[in-house]
């Protein structure tokens, strides 16, 4: 038995030889290959190249403006996706449908100006946090509001147990963050367990993509077949608007979809179509404009005072964790696209604790959820190339004026959900390929490497999906204790594709023996040791470094 030296590498041929001619002839592990010029692998980089505009630069003033716009269309999906499930599910009214849209509008408008200023100072839009509509669900159908026949009142009652819950859970996010609890769990990744972290942050949305596009395909499948149309193939035969088509894709697709949608409507396509068609593909909402004010400002407890119930808190409590790892997840792929380094963990700690302010804001002024970093919005920045910061302070300015002019929010809000479904296609896509790119730090030759990957993946895939499909089948989650509770936190969990797939990549990553010294490299730890700490790495300081002096107050560790 040999070793043979082959192409810079040391191959185990297990034949017992006398010469090594013979190994030559009857070896059976490839030592015969013809000779090839050498593949060079790409270079691995800490910073993404082909970004034209970094975390701290800024494009001119009307460019700005442009995308900032953008930035507040592509987060307008989520913003009136989730009010509308909350109203649709408790019976509210138009009027108070709209409130639900501009409070949540202007929290998360509020919300990205502090975690863009005082967070991880990345370029991510704050948005609502789908981990919480399973505990948001539990409490609209609970027996304490089954007795209240008057869906007015029932929504209010609804509503303010809600903020209760959001006012309690928000709490233990600022107690992670801010003390630094969170950088303990932080520093327990590598690029290998970051990898299906990042990776399910966009996939594991998979059922807000084609099955939301599918429910009025004649729109949809218009915009999905515009966005990439504009966006990659006119800059390429129109080279000098190219440019332009680069950073307006969206405005421009979405206005011809919407008028296509309002041309539908108005030749009285969907007349004779069932309510859910009418629902998805009108874009008549004349109730909804009708019913918002012209200047409205949301104000803490507009539902009532907040009420408080044990078994909301602690699941909404668990929701508030899955939506603290899935925000991890966005801020790291949005460091990668916004061409910046990898955030310390002290960072990421921090940028928890501004996002329990923004929950904390939540369940003050009323909105059904929390808040989480918007991964359709980290997906923009990597199809305009434009990572700035400035951008997203702005578009955080167009939420909030939108919010308190009513009319004007209330016709955006118009815009049938599958054209938003489609651009989710597109920008999940992109941060699902963000996920992959840290396996350029990993030694994909390692059989360790494959064991972690594989089973994070798969067990990532399969666990939430056996969830959904017990409870589309029976009604009812999988896990059913005497305490609804529990059954929902243990749902909360197991139904998030990326708490399963973080859990199962970090317990095998920090527990599987290596076969020798070397292998400790095979997970890429020797790249994020040079930046989980603040001032291991020069560039974090000109990246992350709070303004106003603010670092030597708080001091990054």
């Amino acid at each position: 038995m040999v070793y043979i030296f082959v192409s810079g590498l040391f191959i185990f041929c297990p034949i017992e030889i006398a010469h090594f001619g013979e190994c030559e002839e009857n070896c059976k592990c490839g030592c015969n290959a013809p000779k090839f010029e050498e593949i060079k692998p790409f270079p691995i980089l800490d910073q993404l190249p082909g970004v034209h505009y970094c975390i701290n630069s800024s494009p001119p003033l009307m460019i700005a403006i442009a995308l900032g716009f953008q930035h507040f269309l592509v987060a307008l999906g989520t913003t009136i996706f989730i009010p509308t499930i909350f109203v649709n599910q408790v019976g509210g009214s138009n009027f108070q449908k709209v409130k639900l849209i501009q409070t949540f509008m202007f929290v998360s408008g509020v919300s990205t100006l502090l975690q863009s200023s005082f967070g991880t100072r990345l370029p991510s839009v704050m948005r609502g946090s789908y981990s919480f509509l399973i505990p948001m669900a539990s409490i609209i159908h609970s027996k304490r509001f089954e007795s209240c026949s008057n869906p007015e009142k029932r929504f209010e009652s609804a509503m303010r147990d809600v903020q209760g819950a959001l006012i309690i859970s928000s709490c233990f996010q600022l107690v992670i963050g801010f003390l630094g609890l969170w950088r303990i769990v932080v520093r327990l990744l590598s690029p290998l367990s970051m990898v299906p972290i990042v990776t399910f942050t966009g996939l594991g949305l998979y059922s807000l993509g084609f099955p939301l596009l599918i429910k009025c395909a004649e729109v949809g499948l218009p915009e999905l077949a515009l966005v990439v149309l504009i966006s990659q193939y006119l800059p390429y035969y129109l080279k000098k608007a190219g440019r332009v088509c680069d950073l307006y894709a969206i405005v421009f697709s979405i206005a011809f979809a919407w008028i296509y949608a309002i041309i539908l409507t108005s030749s009285g396509a969907y007349k004779n179509s069932n309510s859910e068609t009418r629902s998805s593909c009108s874009s008549d909402h004349s109730r909804l404009v009708s019913a918002a004010p012209w200047i409205y400002i949301p104000y803490p407890c507009q539902w009532g005072n907040p009420t408080f119930n044990a078994g909301s808190v602690v699941s909404m409590t668990v929701a508030a964790l899955v939506a603290s790892v899935e925000s991890t997840g966005v801020f790291l792929v949005t460091a990668r696209f916004g061409s910046a380094t990898l955030a310390p963990a002290s960072v990421l700690s921090r940028g928890t604790g501004w996002m329990g302010v923004g929950t904390m804001m939540a369940g003050l002024f009323g909105c059904p959820t929390g808040c989480s970093a918007s991964a359709e919005n980290a997906g923009f920045l990597a199809m305009t190339k434009v990572g700035s910061r400035r951008v997203v302070q702005i578009s955080a300015v167009f939420m909030i004026f939108f919010s308190i002019v009513g009319k004007f929010g209330a016709i955006f809000a118009s815009i049938p959900l599958p054209i938003f479904a489609a651009l989710f296609c597109i920008f999940f896509g992109y941060v699902s390929s963000g996920g992959l790119g840290f396996l350029q730090f990993c030694n994909l030759n390692s059989f360790r490497t494959k064991m972690i990957l594989g089973l994070s993946f798969f067990l990532g895939l399969s666990i939430p999906q056996y969830f959904r499909e017990h409870e589309i089948a029976s009604g009812h989650g999988s896990i059913q204790t005497r305490a609804r509770w529990f059954n929902d936190m243990l749902t909360v969990i197991f139904t998030s594709h990326v708490t399963v797939s973080a859990v199962i990549a970090i317990l095998l990553d920090r527990t599987l023996p290596r076969e020798n010294d070397d292998g400790r490299r095979d997970n890429g730890l020797q790249m994020w040791e040079r930046f989980v700490k603040y001032n291991t790495d020069p560039r974090t300081d000109e990246f992350y470094r709070l303004p106003f002096n603010l670092n030597s107050f708080f001091p990054p560790v």
